[in-house]
């Protein structure tokens, strides 16, 4: 129970950017699936950091937010995500762009499907390619899951999605 609790404390903590005086946040929604075929859903909460030390194409993307798994036979999951990621944009600021990074979950439950995942902890390794659509960004992401041999069995899993940010 201590991890739903967690989990709501993640997202109130999201929540707060969107309400903050500078409108920190915006929004990311993204679905697709899993390595296990499993149906994904992520929303999040994200903000860019810029460091003068950084060469212009370079910034750091911060969120945090929810990872939403459809399980079969009643098996669902779901996970607190905080995930940085180094972001490089080609052609201006609203250019095509290359993201990753090393972020961590939080999962209700050790299990996926037909895979052990050892811990509630879980690493997430993220790739994305994206580009300016409308008033955001589409964005292909493929995601690892792994406790990187924390606790044994480490049965790792993948998502591969699609999505969109939105500047609210």
């Amino acid at each position: 129970m201590n991890r739903r609790k967690n989990v709501a404390a993640g997202l109130l903590a999201g929540l707060a950017l969107i309400g903050s005086p500078a409108g920190l946040a915006d929004l990311y929604l993204d679905g697709g699936i899993t390595s296990e075929s499993t149906a994904v859903a992520r929303l999040e909460l994200d903000t860019f950091i810029t460091f003068e030390p950084l060469p212009p194409p370079l910034t750091l993307r911060l969120a945090t937010g929810l990872l939403l798994l459809q399980g079969r036979e009643e098996q669902h999951n779901a996970a607190w995500l905080v995930t940085p990621a180094l972001r490089w944009t080609f052609g201006g600021e609203r250019g095509v762009f290359v993201e990753g990074g090393v972020g961590a979950a939080l999962f209700l439950e050790s299990r996926l499907e037909s895979r052990e995942l050892g811990s509630a902890f879980q690493f997430q390794d993220r790739l994305a390619l994206g580009a300016p659509l409308g008033a955001g960004e589409l964005a292909l992401s493929l995601t690892h899951y792994s406790n990187a041999s924390i606790k044994r069995p480490n049965d790792g899993f993948e998502t591969l999605t699609l999505g969109y940010r939105l500047a609210l």
